[in-house]
């Protein structure tokens, strides 16, 4: 009886709140949601109201009429958007709290290890704003480590490549906590980038972002092929000469040209962190090898290109796009026994 009703009062949750999309974990229930971190707002009296979110706003990324904005309200991991965030915000801590009387949860929250505190404190207090009663905050580095079950409190090092939407978060970890952590924006927003910079550059073809990380998952490979040119895939988009809709072939070898210098950028990051790692600890990761976790590690022979770079066994976790999520939410389950790995921003 009193388990029923406690079910009505607000439940504590972990969001990974991603450039690209965003988790929520619910204690005692794991991830209940996984939507676009993308708003739609409509002016409305002169001012700008929320029309939809999530899957729904992303699908008119592009595509709105005059009145309508779609966004992103963050970008590179931090708030570019502060109301569009907490409006954001605020609706998914009501779509998992529908039907319970009090929505004022304490929320775990994960950051790019390389946020200023300005950066911090605007998302603690769009989390706030959102209805939130408390919120602590984790860098993504260890959020990850812990959701791809690494031994983070273990006085072993293990090192993490999260590459999300925004940025690239490489961490080594030991005994509970960060010995180096760097933070570099490059990810899966800017291989979306590159590959319309490369059609437009190449063919005069203007596409959406939408078109270039559908491009990007069906044909993407961060190691141009040595013999022929990969698969193929058919885009339409705006031909820039005539202005009109045009439909071209593209093939792996095109596009992994186009994302070379992203995935150098993640390489370069990669080797400076093992540059600064402690002796010690280097000895543990060429026996442990890197694991990556993310949207970004998905990408076709990533993996294989960071192995042949640094010498180093390559690893994608199990469940590369839940990782900082899930890892948040073990903190939030168990925050005595991690009180080490997360903070509050005063």
């Amino acid at each position: 009886m009193f388990g029923k009703w406690f079910d009505f009062f607000s439940t504590d949750m972990a969001i990974d709140l991603g450039t690209a999309n965003t988790l929520v974990y619910v204690k005692g229930k794991g991830v209940v949601l996984n939507e676009p971190s993308v708003v739609a707002l409509k002016e409305e009296n002169g001012k700008m109201k929320p029309r939809a979110f999530g899957h729904e706003a992303k699908l008119m990324l592009g595509r709105t009429p005059s009145g309508i904005i779609a966004t992103r309200p963050l970008k590179d991991g931090v708030i570019a958007d502060f109301n569009g965030a907490e409006e954001m915000i605020k609706h998914f801590i009501e779509t998992v709290h529908k039907g319970k009387l009090l929505r004022n949860p304490l929320i775990m929250i994960c950051v790019p290890s390389g946020s200023t505190q300005v950066e911090k404190r605007a998302i603690q207090d769009a989390a706030r704003e959102a209805g939130a009663r408390e919120v602590f905050l984790i860098e993504e580095p260890m959020a990850a480590a812990i959701g791809a079950g690494l031994p983070v409190t273990e006085p072993t090092g293990s090192m993490i490549v999260d590459i999300g939407g925004g940025t690239t978060e490489i961490g080594v970890i030991s005994l509970g906590g960060i010995v180096y952590a760097d933070s570099t924006r490059v990810g899966g927003d800017a291989m979306d980038q590159a590959i319309i910079s490369y059609i437009r550059r190449y063919h005069n073809l203007l596409i959406g972002e939408s078109t270039a990380e559908n491009i990007k998952k069906e044909i993407g490979s961060a190691l141009i092929p040595e013999k022929g040119d990969g698969d193929e895939m058919n885009i339409k988009g705006r031909d820039l000469i005539n202005g009109v809709p045009k439909e071209i072939t593209l093939n792996t070898r095109q596009i992994a040209e186009s994302l070379q210098e992203s995935v150098q950028q993640i390489v370069d990051a990669v080797k400076d962190a093992l540059e600064k790692t402690p002796p010690e600890l280097s000895s543990d990761i060429v026996d442990k090898g890197i694991v990556m976790t993310g949207g970004g590690a998905l990408l076709k022979d990533l993996g294989e290109v960071i192995k042949k770079a640094t010498g180093l066994p390559v690893y994608t976790a199990d469940d590369p796009l839940n990782c900082v999520a899930t890892g948040t939410g073990r903190v939030l389950e168990d925050i005595r026994k991690f009180e080490h790995v997360w903070f509050k921003q005063e």
